[in-house]
């Protein structure tokens, strides 16, 4: 038996025929403690699941953006956004695709670098526009920032490498043009 913690480069289970691709929503909060809690509370009453969540304080202290990206039943998701947008401190909950915002992540990948493997590592990392954060005798830490596609390409070639480890944002999204978020 294995005492090996899953890392996020772990193959997920394939999704169900049943379950949509994942949407991201942007929801404008009061920066109030409890909205959170109540935001996840609408989305598993309605069968939903958070696949990535970043919260982060506005330039105006007393709101906070929530970029959520959850995954469930295609019939839910228009109630699920009427239902966010009626909570208290809910300012507006909206929908975002990549037609009208844009929408990036980030990921740290700690890879085991031996003298020999590291300039095939450096190039990967290079080729996707990465950095090297931290550099030791043994391993390396690449930071890497894109899309979904982008990164789950990057961590699929740096996996022919012992990774050590991954962490992984979930996405940024900002609305196109003049329009708000």
């Amino acid at each position: 038996m294995s005492d090996r913690i899953p890392a996020t480069t772990d193959k997920k289970p394939a999704p169900q025929a049943d379950i949509i691709n994942i949407h991201t929503l942007s929801v404008m909060v009061n920066n109030q403690p409890g909205v959170l809690g109540r935001i996840c509370a609408v989305f598993s009453r309605r069968g939903f699941n958070i696949e990535s969540l970043v919260v982060s304080q506005t330039r105006d202290p007393r709101f906070s953006r929530m970029t959520i990206g959850i995954s469930g039943h295609p019939e839910g998701l228009h109630q699920i956004i009427m239902q966010v947008n009626k909570l208290i401190d809910v300012i507006h909950c909206i929908e975002h695709t990549d037609r009208d915002a844009v929408s990036k992540e980030l990921v740290l990948i700690k890879v085991a670098a031996s003298s020999s493997e590291r300039t095939e590592i450096l190039q990967i990392i290079e080729h996707y526009n990465g950095k090297t954060v931290d550099l030791q005798e043994d391993s390396l830490i690449a930071l890497i920032a894109g899309n979904t596609d982008k990164l789950d390409a990057a961590v699929r070639l740096l996996s022919k490498f012992h990774i050590v480890e991954t962490v992984r944002t979930g996405k940024v999204v900002m609305a196109r043009g003049l329009e708000t978020t």
